[in-house]
């Protein structure tokens, strides 16, 4: 191909921007509305045979909004319905399902508001541990008595197992001694996968021997801090007994025929599940042992629901009425709870059971204080306040049970017998600990009443105050008794000598505090906290409650200002000397800043706090910290800077930032943060003081460019220092700080050599040219309203950027060097242009400049014609095989270009078009359709006065036919 000269069309833009404004059209709405359903007309066709007559049809219409994803079938597939009857696998699928959505069914019947018992197990296993040695007695049957394969006869079968639970009973015992805490939550959890193995494998016997065993275990109370563990561990292995039995039991009731519906009745059981389920009851209750038949039975309680319908309803009394032969008041006390626990799960309305267990508990309770029990405590060395609170547990879920939408009357009698018991510690700690808060929180005033008359000899004081705040933060005290309330808890709370108990008990009313009284209660309350904590650095060991003081604080005081006015808030930061927890907090302040700021503040006081807790959180920064902790981290501190503002205060805010940096340094997104700042401030600064070109105006602006400049270099990020390069050059353009634009805009240009050819883009590794290729697109749109620098010739910065560009180097088949040469013969032909597109208000660019000079038009045509020959020569270099379908591409962009901005009145231009459309199709590489638009559009234009001549040319295109 021969070189060719670039000639550009002279273009009026304003007459442009007018013919490609669309066309009003008169639009009559009537019932139309772009955003109104669409309505759908649903025609129907029946066919009606009659006798002697032919076929005809009638149809009907209606007029309605019609989803088409309405009409698929309700229910099940009729075809998948057939293949489940027909195969097992599938029924047994459905029953699967069919148990979890009754499983779901039963589960619902007690609302959401009732804290179930899987929340409180894990509190009870972490809190209830020993480091005294465990032992499991295993009581292993042995092998005589053994049903012979003749042993058919269901009587003979019933009688042989009721013989191997005899053995079992009476066979040989194994004691495994010495066992450690986890060494015996080992072997429970190998039982309760032997229960399953077991039940798997048919081995029902053998399953119902292990569940009895485990049962005996909780007569055991030789290691008796343990035991409310112990409890929660063996109720587990009770409660996958249970399980299995009911659903083998449920699945008998299921065949091909039939399914047992959700809330079913004892009438829709059939002979054969309810034969197995009396069996399962006459084999539990031939167990001798008081304490294994009655966990083992009310495990199984749901299964009475196949017998009859008052069968629940008449074991809860009975089994109730057991628990009174429980001697030991621990081991029936939680024999209880086990009672409520499975009668809340199957029949939460029959209250009456679980009243019993109650008043039968407070009629036995004084039998804690009996010789029996302190003799026990002395052998085991253990003493009253530390044996009281294994009853906790289970006292807490009796109570919780009875207290479920119970009416106030029962409450009221449920507290006065608590009084006639001597306002027994334990006791009210359990109230207060079940009751709804809003019972509480009307009469606490009688409650601490009663906390004062207990006796603290075997539960202190301070353990019910903190049961009492724990009400009072989730329900609000009569208005009149606020103030009283406090003073009385806090007399007691501030006596407290052993630094966990105090911290423990005034985590609990700091929240009540703010809840209900100003910051200067809320200042007492800090200092007496930080005047305890502080000797012997007892704070160390209490992060956790002090974290969650500071938590509560933030949530009751969004205004930041009175926040900070608390005088020993800031010194209560102090307290927090681990660093990982002192940024805990820190980040725990800015989050509640943000989201509770409304207004930008200058407040002096909000800003030194606020800027202490960055500082904090930016120094804990190293390089082992995380990029996802980096980035959380700059989001905060970027957050607080935006809430920033000094108003029209420009100096104040520029010195803000300045401090900013130096603070901020190792925060990357916060210093580019910053610089966004500063070039808005700049921006403002111009729009303020419109019309009023002071020096100290021109300074400040000169100041904050400068600040950009001497910033951003410090940015590791290549493209970040590029854009905000670019970003800082065009707000210097626009202060009419030329000389300080053209420094950005070099310093830009002389960045591009060091992009490298791949980038990390969020921990991945990708190719760099389409970014800095959309980056040079940018940088040319600005190019073109810079003003060239009297001294460095005509079109300087747009020359370097092309050297630059020359010198680079692309990746091996990498087309993006001649894209980016295509813009800058974009960005030449709008610079010949008699008047810009754009402008920046008092800034004249080169058209201002130079005003069509012929010496200037001609150094521009000649970077055309340079930038052409490089464009036409990388063509040449695609006449390959392999790259054909990239030189068809590339020269309809090339052809496209010339189009839009060439002159093709000029007969070599013109020659150079048609030469490139050959070349696009020369192949069969070009696709069709994008050529007959092309192709559609030039014959368009060629209709407008001034484009005539483009008709000729397009009788020159000639589209390319396949055959």
């Amino acid at each position: 191909m021969a070189v060719f000269p670039w000639c550009s069309r002279s273009r009026n833009y304003k007459a442009e921007f007018a013919s490609c404004r669309l066309e009003a059209v008169p639009l009559e709405f009537g019932d139309y509305h772009p955003l109104k359903p669409i309505t759908v007309t649903e025609s129907k066709t029946k066919k009606v045979t009659r006798k002697g007559s032919t076929s005809s049809t009638s149809s009907s219409s209606s007029s309605s909004v019609v989803d088409p994803l309405s009409s698929v079938l309700d229910g099940t597939d009729p075809l998948s319905l057939f293949a489940a009857i027909a195969d097992p696998a599938a029924m047994a699928t459905a029953t699967d399902s069919s148990r979890k959505k009754r499983d779901k069914d039963d589960n619902s019947i007690v609302g959401s508001d009732f804290e179930p018992w899987a929340n409180k197990r894990g509190e009870i296993l972490a809190r209830h541990t020993t480091t005294e040695k465990l032992s499991i007695n295993l009581f292993m049957g042995s092998e005589k008595g053994r049903a012979g394969a003749g042993a058919s006869a269901m009587s003979e079968k019933v009688r042989t197992r009721l013989e191997e639970l005899d053995d079992f009973e009476e066979g040989s015992q194994k004691e495994l001694l010495n066992l450690t805490q986890q060494d015996y939550v080992n072997r429970i959890e190998e039982l309760n996968q032997s229960l399953k193995d077991a039940w798997a494998s048919d081995q029902k016997v053998k399953a119902l021997k292990i569940v009895i065993q485990c049962s005996k275990l909780l007569s055991d109370t030789s290691v008796i801090q343990f035991y409310p563990s112990k409890f929660v561990l063996i109720t587990d292995i009770l409660d996958t007994f249970g399980k299995l039995v009911y659903e083998r039991i449920f699945s008998m009731c299921v065949d091909s025929r039939s399914v047992l519906p959700d809330h079913f009745s004892p009438e829709n059981v059939n002979d054969t599940a309810k034969e197995t389920c009396l069996n399962w009851f006459f084999k539990i209750a031939s167990i001798r042992e008081l304490i294994p038949r009655f966990y083992v039975e009310a495990s199984i309680l749901k299964c009475n629901k196949f017998l009859s319908k008052t069968g629940i309803s008449e074991c809860l009394p009975r089994l109730t009425c057991m628990i009174r032969g429980i001697g030991d008041p621990l081991v029936s006390v939680y024999a209880r709870a086990y009672l409520c626990r499975v009668g809340m799960e199957v029949a939460p309305h029959l209250k009456e059971s679980l009243n019993k267990n109650f008043f039968d508990f407070l009629l036995t309770f004084k039998q804690i204080h009996g010789n029996t029990v302190q003799n026990q405590l002395v052998v085991q060395g253990v003493e009253l306040p530390s044996y009281l609170p294994l009853y906790s547990p289970a006292m807490d879920w009796i109570f919780q049970c009875i207290s479920y939408h119970a009416p106030e009357a029962l409450l009221t009698e449920m507290m006065e017998r608590c009084k006639k018991l001597g306002n027994n510690a334990l006791l009210l700690n359990s109230v207060m600990s079940a009751f709804r808060a809003e019972f509480i929180a009307t009469r606490s005033m009688d409650f601490i009443g009663m906390i004062k008359e207990c006796d603290e000899s075997g539960f202190p004081k301070h353990l019910l105050f903190r049961s009492l705040g724990l009400n009072l933060a989730l329900a609000d005290p009569p208005e009149n008794d606020r103030l009283q309330i406090l003073n009385e808890a806090w007399k007691v709370i501030t006596k407290l000598k052993n630094p966990q108990d105090y911290i423990n008990c005034a985590e609990v009313w700091v929240e009540y505090t703010c809840k209900h009284f100003t910051k200067r209660e809320v200042n007492t309350v800090l200092a007496d906290v930080i005047k305890h904590m502080t000797p012997d650095r007892a704070f160390e060991e209490s992060y956790p409650q002090l974290q969650s003081i500071i938590k509560k604080v933030i949530a009751h005081f969004h205004d930041f200002s009175v926040l900070f006015s608390v005088e020993k808030f800031l010194p209560f930061l102090d307290m927090f000397q681990k660093e990982s927890v002192r940024v805990e907090v820190c980040r725990s302040i800015m989050e509640a800043f943000i989201k509770h700021q409304q207004e930008p503040t200058k407040d002096p006081v909000i800003l030194n706090a606020l800027l202490h807790i960055c500082k904090t959180m930016h120094d804990s920064v190293n390089a082992l910290t995380l990029e996802d902790e980096k980035r959380m981290l700059a989001h905060l501190i970027n957050g607080f800077i935006k809430m920033v503002s000094f108003g029209r205060d420009f100096e104040q805010q520029l010195s803000f930032y300045v401090e900013s940096r130096s603070m901020f340094c190792n925060l990357e997104p916060v210093l580019v943060q910053l610089i966004h700042s500063v070039n808005r401030l700049a921006m403002e600064t111009r729009k303020v003081m419109k019309g009023n070109h002071s020096r100290k105006t021109a300074a400040f602006v000169r100041a904050c460019v400068a600040y950009c400049f001497i910033t951003i270099p410090s940015l590791v990020g290549i493209f970040t220092r590029l854009n905000l390069y670019l970003h800082s050059g065009q707000v210097a353009l626009a202060n009419q700080c030329l000389s300080q634009a053209d420094a950005f805009f070099k310093a830009a240009i002389s960045l591009v050599p060091e992009v490298p050819k791949m980038i990390n883009i969020d921990g991945k590794m990708r190719p760099s040219e389409s970014f800095l290729l959309e980056f040079l697109c940018n940088f040319f749109s600005t190019l073109l309203i810079v003003p060239d620098h009297p001294e460095h010739g005509v079109l300087f910065l747009v020359r370097e950027l092309l050297n630059v560009i020359q010198d680079y180097t692309w990746e091996d088949g990498s087309d993006d060097r001649i894209r980016i040469y295509t813009c800058v013969l974009h960005l030449l032909s709008a610079m010949s242009q008699e008047t810009y597109l754009y402008h920046i208000d008092k800034v004249d660019s080169n058209d201002s400049l130079y005003g069509g000079d012929s010496k200037f038009l001609a150094e521009n045509n000649k970077l055309c014609e340079t930038v052409m020959a490089q464009i036409l020569e990388h063509l040449k270099t695609l006449a390959k095989d392999e790259a054909l379908k990239r030189q068809s591409v590339l020269g309809l962009s090339f052809f496209n270009s010339i189009v839009a901005h060439g002159d093709l009145r000029n007969n070599k231009l013109n020659q150079l078009s048609v030469n490139l459309w050959h070349l696009a199709q020369r192949h069969g590489c070009a696709d069709t359709r994008t050529m007959v638009k092309t192709l559609e559009y030039i014959k368009q234009r060629s209709k407008r006065p001034d484009m005539t001549h483009l008709a000729e040319l397009a009788l020159r295109l000639p589209l390319q036919t396949r055959t």
